[in-house]
C-alpha cells in the first residue's frame, strides 16, 4: 500500500494536513476557511467530498476555524477527544450528532485503511494530541503545538516513514520582538507552548536515529522565524552528526499559506 502526504497549510495563521492510504481519505485539523481548505484540496487533484473525516489536534482556533464548515458540508465525522469536543462548544457552528467521534489519547482505531493512533502532546489546550497514522507498514505522524519534544512522544512517533514535527521560533526573535507581551513570550518558551528550532532539531536527530527518512518542519511563527532559518538549524545539526540531506533522509519546510508537496510513500521508503 501507498501513502500520500501533503501539508495544505501549517502554521499560527492556519493548519491543515492530507493524508491518504487506500481508499481513505483525511484531514488533521482544518484550521482555515471551509473555502480555503477545499481550494487547497481541489489543487492537487482531491474532491473534498471523497474525504473520509477530520482529525482534530487541540481546539484553538488556527486548527478548528473550518471544521465545521468541512462536516456540515461535505457530511464529514469529526474526531477529537472529548476533553476537546467539549471546549470546542460554540466555536465550530452545531455539529450534527452522527458526524461526532470521540477519540481518546493512547487507544488507536481503523479508519477505513488507514490507522490511527493518538498520543499526548504537552500543550495549553483541554486534552491536545498528534497523531501517528497507518497504511500497511508505512506511517506518517505530525506533532506540532508541543513545549517539550517528550520521552513518550517520541516512543509513540518513533520509526514513522514521514515526520511532521514543529518548528516553531528562533528564541532570540520571540525575546526581542516588541510586539510580544512578556505573558505571550513566557507561553511560548514555556513547557506548554512551542518547540524551538533547535529544539526541532535535536527531535529530529532522534527521529532519524529511530529509522524516519522523510522529515517536514512545521507550525512555523510567522512573527519569530523564518523558513530559510528554520531548514538551517536543522540542516546544520545533521551535517555535524554526518547525516546527509538529500541522501541520508529528505527535510522540507511547510509554509503557512503556501500549499506544500505531494509526498508519495511506498514500501521502499
Amino acid at each position: 500500500m501507498e501513502m500520500y502526504f501533503c501539508p495544505l497549510y501549517s502554521g499560527s495563521s492556519g493548519n491543515a494536513l492530507f493524508l491518504q492510504a487506500g481508499k481513505t481519505r483525511l484531514l488533521i485539523d482544518a484550521g482555515k476557511t471551509g473555502s480555503c481548505i477545499s481550494a487547497a484540496l481541489e489543487k492537487i487533484g482531491v474532491a473534498p467530498e471523497t474525504l473520509s473525516g477530520v482529525l482534530i489536534t487541540h481546539e484553538h482556533s488556527d486548527h478548528i476555524l473550518g471544521a465545521g464548515v468541512m462536516a456540515r458540508k461535505y457530511h464529514l465525522p469529526i474526531f477529537a477527544t472529548g476533553e476537546t469536543w467539549r471546549a470546542m462548544d460554540g466555536k465550530i457552528g452545531k455539529v450534527p450528532g452522527e458526524l461526532i467521534r470521540t477519540v481518546q489519547s493512547g487507544k488507536g482505531f481503523w479508519l477505513g485503511d488507514i490507522g490511527v493512533e493518538p498520543f499526548s502532546i504537552p500543550h495549553d489546550a483541554a486534552d491536545p494530541v498528534g497523531y501517528r497514522l497507518w497504511g500497511g507498514n508505512l506511517s506518517v505522524s505530525t506533532a506540532t503545538d508541543l513545549g517539550v519534544f517528550t520521552e513518550k512522544v517520541f516512543e509513540r512517533i518513533a520509526g514513522s516513514t514521514l515526520v511532521l514535527l514543529e518548528s516553531n521560533h528562533d528564541p532570540d526573535m520571540l525575546r526581542t520582538n516588541p510586539r510580544y507581551n512578556q505573558l505571550l513570550k513566557a507561553r511560548i518558551l514555556g513547557n506548554k507552548g512551542h518547540l524551538s528550532n533547535e529544539a526541532c532539531a535535536a527531535a529530529l536527530l532522534q527521529l532519524i536515529a529511530g529509522g524516519t527518512k522523510h522529515l517536514i518542519l512545521g507550525h512555523l511563527s510567522g512573527e519569530n522565524n523564518t523558513p530559510a532559518l528554520a531548514r538551517r538549524v536543522s540542516e546544520n545539526a545533521m551535517t555535524r552528526e554526518g547525516i546527509r540531506v538529500g541522501a541520508d533522509v529528505s527535510l522540507q519546510v511547510a509554509l503557512r499559506d503556501e500549499i506544500g508537496n505531494l509526498f508519495r510513500l511506498g514500501e521502499a521508503d
